[in-house]
C-alpha cells in the first residue's frame, strides 16, 4: 500500500468525491469557517447591544445637549424603559427631550428681587422668617412682668416679652394715597 504525499488526500474517506468544498476540514485541523462564524456572531451581538443601548439613551443625550431643565426626568424615563421594556416611557422621554419647557424660575426670581428691593432689602436678603402676627401682641409687656419668677433671680424686660413680639419686624404705616379722579372714557 502506497501513501500519498498529501496528508489531506490520505484522510479523505474512500466514498467521498474527489473535490471537497473548502469548509470541510480533515480530522484534527482547525475549522476555519466555524471560527470566522463565531467571531462574526460575537461582533454582531456586541454591535447590536451597543446600538440598542445607544438608541435607548438617545433622548437623554438630546436633553443634555440642549441643556433642558427636564434632562434628569428624561434620563430616568430612558432607564425605566430599558429595564421594563415598556417603550411608552422611551417615547415620553423622547418627546420631553424635544420640547423646550419655558423657564419659570427666571421671571419668578426677578419678581422676588423686585419685591425685596421695594421692601428695602438687599438682593437675596428677603428670605427671612416673618412673624405670625404683624400687629401689636394681644398680651402686653406689663402682663408678662407680673408673672411669678423664682426667688432671687433678676428679670430683664427682654425675658418677659414673648419671643414672637421680640423678633417681630416692625410694620411701616402706609402713607395716605389720594383718590384718583376717574374720567369718562367716552363722550
Amino acid at each position: 500500500m502506497t501513501t500519498p504525499a498529501d496528508p489531506a488526500a490520505a484522510a479523505v474517506h474512500p466514498v467521498a468525491i474527489e473535490h471537497l468544498p473548502m469548509f470541510i476540514t480533515p480530522p484534527g485541523d482547525t475549522d476555519v469557517l466555524m471560527v470566522v462564524t463565531a467571531v462574526v456572531l460575537l461582533a454582531a451581538v456586541v454591535g447590536f447591544g451597543v446600538f440598542f443601548l445607544r438608541l435607548h439613551s438617545l433622548p437623554e443625550h438630546l436633553a443634555h445637549k440642549s441643556d433642558n431643565m427636564q434632562a434628569e426626568i428624561v434620563a430616568v424615563l430612558c432607564l425605566i424603559s430599558l429595564f421594563t421594556h415598556m417603550h411608552i416611557f422611551w417615547i415620553i422621554g423622547l418627546v420631553l427631550a424635544m420640547i423646550e419647557l419655558p423657564d419659570f424660575g427666571g421671571p419668578l426670581n426677578r419678581i422676588a428681587g423686585s419685591a425685596e428691593k421695594l421692601a428695602g432689602f438687599k438682593p437675596g436678603e428677603g428670605d427671612v422668617d416673618t412673624p405670625r402676627f404683624g400687629g401689636p401682641f394681644p398680651n402686653t409687656v406689663a402682663e408678662h412682668a407680673e408673672a411669678p419668677h423664682a426667688a432671687g433671680t433678676t428679670v430683664k424686660q427682654s425675658d418677659t416679652i414673648p419671643l414672637v413680639a421680640r423678633d417681630a419686624i416692625p410694620l411701616v404705616a402706609r402713607q395716605a394715597v389720594l383718590p384718583k379722579h376717574k374720567g369718562r372714557a367716552h363722550a
